[in-house]
């Protein structure tokens, strides 16, 4: 039997431009031309075994994401994106062609969903006028907001910005900080810029963390911060100062759509850079290989929280100085999700992070303890997830405290590298059964379903009753 040829030209393109690497750069780490590599990126060359198994030792590709089958079903995806919602998210029609020719089942799933998308904005906007008539008027609109839209391009794509990352490490070495970083921001900022930094009590700030003064060039931090927070707030602060074209170019290379999300992903990016100056990657890269990522030894080197030194964990993705593709997941106790973030991306597609039976649901009933655990998906895929509650602001007396809960994960692949794989891999009885979310999971009797699944037909029957309340066929 001929194998069959593998042409995944777009699939080869969009790794290389979620890399940002040129044509040139990723040919030279696959020891092959620039000009073969551009026919294989036009399906003009079928891509080997030899360099499929490149692929996927240089850039750590997951192999499966390059098989698919050709077809054509580009006028319809032309139909989806041709709606204002989707304005400006394709900026060529050749890459409508490209998807639809690697993925022709996933463009008539995205069909389809988009004409029920349309029928139900149609149902909602007579709902509306009726609404209107009766005189309540209704303020409805299908645009993403722009926090989601910072949150859904920065979750989709590395979790590492270079030019900050690099600029943070050459600014922390200027700083020649020792031990006690937070003295020597303060000085640099009082030095160089003529800003002091004050604390000010809970009755002066009752609602704020910081506060900047431009008039009396003075930083106010709530005494509600614990000393980390404290200590990231002024590390923003200097890093907007001093990485301010560093954050700019990372920003305009996002290419978001509004000038609100601008703002929000400049803050973001500043944060970024604040845990970037707090954590400098090669000592903390060092460190965390050393520790076996003990998040607990990294929060005391480097005087930081669990969240603070969770997040960076998550960020160690330098080209020839890159780690285990941790991710993360903080939500509130109300399941609401706070952030998610990945070393490659986060995971949605293959964990989602919605199911119930998640420690991350169950860590808010032992706060502060840490639960490891090795949850598997329906497909077989393993992970080590590990999961913790995090502390707010400190609350005054009469004040409900604020907690949440993070979870940290990897694939458990590498559960060996990691302190926490310790026992939990070995003990094959204590697999969690898990999906990626209740309507998309098919694992029947699930005693924690909390919905039934979109793929399958209730089966109710007045004479059998499943564990499930959502019993299924």
């Amino acid at each position: 039997m001929v194998e069959a040829k593998i042409f995944a030209g777009p699939r080869v393109r969009r790794i290389r431009n979620g890399l940002g690497i040129t044509q040139t750069a990723m040919a030279e780490g696959l020891g092959i031309s620039p000009s073969y590599l551009n026919l294989i990126e036009r399906n003009q060359r079928p891509i080997t075994v030899q360099l499929i198994l490149k692929l996927a030792a240089v850039y750590k590709v997951d192999v499966e994401a390059l098989q698919g089958e050709s077809g054509s079903a580009a006028g319809e995806l032309r139909e989806v994106f041709s709606d204002p919602l989707l304005a400006g998210e394709i900026p060529a029609g050749e890459e409508l062609v490209d998807v639809s020719e690697a993925a022709p089942n996933v463009v008539q799933g995205m069909v389809k969903l988009y004409r029920a998308y349309k029928e139900q904005a149609a149902r909602l906007s007579d709902l509306a006028g009726f609404m209107a008539q009766a005189g309540h008027e209704t303020a409805m609109s299908t645009a993403k907001l722009p926090m989601d839209e910072v949150r859904e391009k920065l979750a989709a794509r590395t979790n590492y910005f270079a030019a900050i990352d690099e600029a943070a490490e050459q600014f922390h070495a200027r700083l020649d900080a020792g031990e006690d970083l937070a003295t020597a921001i303060r000085s640099w900022l009082k030095t160089e810029h003529g800003v002091v930094v004050r604390t000010l009590p809970i009755h002066a700030m009752p609602n704020l963390r910081r506060r900047y003064d431009r008039h009396s060039m003075r930083l106010f931090l709530s005494e509600r911060l614990y000393p980390h927070d404290q200590l990231r707030e002024i590390a923003q602060e200097a890093c907007q100062i001093a990485l301010r074209d560093e954050i700019a170019t990372t920003l305009d290379g996002l290419d978001l759509s509004s000038a609100e999300a601008r703002r929000i992903c400049r803050f973001e990016l500043a944060r970024y850079a604040a845990l970037a100056l707090m954590m400098p990657y090669g000592a903390f890269l060092a460190a965390a290989q050393r520790a076996r990522y003990d998040v607990g030894v990294l929060c005391a080197r480097f005087r930081v929280s669990f969240e603070q030194a969770a997040n960076r964990l998550c960020t160690l993705q330098r080209p020839g100085a890159a780690t285990i593709p941790f991710f993360f997941l903080e939500i509130d106790i109300a399941g609401n999700r706070i952030r998610r973030a990945g070393a490659l991306g986060y995971p949605q597609a293959r964990f989602g992070g919605a199911c119930p039976k998640l420690g991350i649901h169950a860590a808010f009933s032992a706060p502060g303890q840490i639960l490891a655990e090795c949850a598997e998906m329906p497909d077989g895929t393993q992970y080590l997830l590990v999961s913790r509650t995090l502390e707010g602001p400190i609350a005054g007396f009469e004040e409900r405290v604020r907690r949440t809960a993070l979870l940290l994960g990897c694939d458990a692949a590498h559960a060996e590298q990691v302190v926490y794989g310790d026992g939990v891999m070995r003990e094959t009885g204590r697999r969690l059964a898990i999906g990626t979310a209740c309507r998309l999971c098919e694992r029947p009797g699930c005693l924690a379903r909390a919905e039934p699944p979109v793929t399958r037909p209730l089966g109710l029957d007045e004479m059998v009753a499943g564990l499930s309340v959502f019993d299924f066929q």
